[in-house]
């Protein structure tokens, strides 16, 4: 039986790293570094916009978190080049949403500062683990409890510049998208997937960090532009300190983000 993300089926090696692990990387694809050396020079031009700055820049300026800042259309496509490649065959079977503008994510020499309105525990969460946190688990009201609202089917990176490995790279937990789906499953048992935007899951959540802290293996991901890599949606996922001495383009280290929504939330707490 083969693993599989929304619908599609990952065969052979990949699969069983994907299972296994909760990512997956892709080797350099001419279509991707297309698309991604466009995407930079996007990229540029949102990062010089004051009113983007003003809206993104974030952690005293060593974060830029662009939220749908790239302008890609519904397809992916950006300027006149398609998103296309072997990454995005390999999830060309994944039943989602059409796509919405990537993310445009860029740390800064110095990341991380505190955000705006965090407090000292916060802060050190950040700066110790990394913010780690599954997507689509957002805190609501002033008690921040978590809920699913934004159920995602998989998170997709691309990155746009060369980086060393050293510059604030993506942080995963292997095996933790594992031991998030039995909770989610248990979670929700029961209750009609129309409603899971409303369940309270906030312990549940902090437990399972904690338990993914104690043993999963902390890994950090690199990649370089025309490279790619995807994360399953339950996998906790983080963004390291930038290390002193790290080598980055002068506009800072560049990934641009894909989370599209599955179309059958029913899916999301599931490995397959």
């Amino acid at each position: 039986m083969h693993l599989s993300v929304g619908t599609v089926k990952l065969v052979g090696i990949q699969e069983k790293m994907f299972e296994q692990r909760g990512w997956q990387k892709f080797d350099y694809d001419i279509s991707v570094a297309r698309w991604s050396e466009v995407a930079q020079k996007k990229g540029l031009t949102v990062l010089e916009d004051p009113k983007m700055r003003a809206k993104w820049l974030q952690c005293e300026g060593t974060w830029f978190v662009g939220v749908d800042a790239l302008p890609s259309d519904p397809t992916g496509r950006i300027g006149d080049v398609d998103l296309k490649g072997t990454v995005i065959d390999w999830l060309s079977n994944v039943d989602t949403k059409p796509l919405h503008p990537a993310q445009l994510s860029v740390m800064f020499e110095g990341y991380p500062k505190p955000r705006e309105g965090e407090n000292k525990a916060a802060f050190g969460y950040r700066l110790n683990r990394d913010a780690a946190h599954v997507d689509g688990l957002l805190p609501v009201g002033k008690d921040r409890r978590r809920m699913l609202k934004e159920p995602h089917a998989y998170i997709m990176g691309l990155p746009l510049n060369e980086t060393s490995p050293e510059a604030s790279p993506l942080v995963v937990w292997e095996g933790s998208h594992i031991i998030m789906a039995e909770a989610f499953q248990k979670a929700f048992e029961g209750h009609d997937p129309q409603g899971w935007n409303k369940i309270d899951v906030t312990e549940i959540y902090q437990a399972m960090r904690k338990k993914v802290f104690e043993t999963c293996r902390r890994v950090t991901v690199h990649a370089l532009p025309g490279e790619a890599y995807v994360l399953h949606r339950l996998a906790l996922h983080g963004v390291a300190p930038w290390v002193k001495g790290a080598v980055a383009p002068e506009q800072g280290r560049m990934i641009a983000y894909l989370r599209p929504e599955l179309v059958d939330l029913s899916q999301w707490p599931f490995l397959t």
